[in-house]
């Protein structure tokens, strides 16, 4: 049966743990579904972990929505959940909608991410009342990389810390049904969550979320440009790739493959 935004409620009153992770193409989704992953965020780190830039920022709308929609043939279970990147957004409500119901409409995701505290909550319900389901985001928020200075953890300064709780309420009152909490300390966290109606899915934020996210290529260890603090490795896929693809090298060079047994 599909994950749907009833039973991430559900599972926050419940006291049961929401696990998220992102996928990019069908081979990965299919993996993450049938290991009974809840949900799956086609997230713009695309952009790092499968296109090679460095940031976030310059993946388009179209990039996503071919993405999203590799994912969401192969996800029968997990909620698809797209990430709406740069100035897809942030321009105007119009923009916001569009873009959002390009998602469901063209992508066949079943719910928007959207970065931002207080300034985005406009667009947030906006996308609420267009029936789009929101997933909210804030702390770290990749795509304001510029002005916060870099990757650091937010939240740390009393005032810093008012505003954001200040700001998860106005995004449950906008209509958001789960936010994500990324690279804030620990004790926040545990503020925030006990705070909200909604869900919190933590990334580098603690155990006291009501769920996780990590890029699915830091936890097999496909991604190796660098490692945050929060992440574990619970693989180490391109070791092996590597090592597989260079016994296929040398059984070509040596006449070892094919043999009899892989020729017509």
């Amino acid at each position: 049966m599909k994950v749907t935004i009833n039973d991430f409620l559900k599972m926050k009153q419940e006291g049961q743990k929401i696990t998220m992770l992102t996928a990019y193409d069908y081979p990965f989704a299919e993996i993450i579904d049938e290991a009974g992953i809840d949900a799956i965020l086609v997230g713009d780190s695309v952009a790092m972990v499968v296109q090679g830039i460095s940031n976030t920022l310059p993946v388009t709308m179209d990039e996503m929505i071919y993405h999203t929609k590799m994912v969401s043939r192969a996800a029968k279970r997990a909620m698809v959940i797209g990430d709406m990147p740069y100035l897809s957004y942030q321009i105007s409500v119009e923009d916001a909608i569009r873009n959002a119901g390009r998602f469901i409409k063209e992508a066949g995701a079943h719910a928007v991410k959207i970065e931002g505290g207080r300034e985005v909550a406009d667009k947030v319900e906006a996308m609420t009342k267009a029936e789009i389901p929101v997933m909210a985001h804030i702390g770290l928020t990749p795509q304001a990389i510029h002005r916060m200075g870099g990757y650091k953890v937010q939240g740390r300064t009393e005032e810093a810390a008012k505003r954001l709780k200040e700001d998860v309420k106005i995004l449950q009152e906008a209509g958001a049904f789960s936010l994500v909490l990324e690279a804030i300390p620990s004790q926040l966290s545990k503020e925030i969550t006990e705070g909200l109606a909604i869900p919190t899915i933590g990334i580098g934020a603690g155990h006291y979320c009501d769920g996780q996210i990590l890029v699915v290529h830091d936890a097999l260890g496909l991604f190796e440009r660098f490692v945050p603090k929060f992440v574990k490795r619970y693989a180490n896929l391109k070791d092996d790739a590597l090592k597989a693809v260079k016994q296929y090298k040398e059984e070509v060079e040596k006449g070892l493959f094919p043999g009899k047994e892989h020729s017509f």
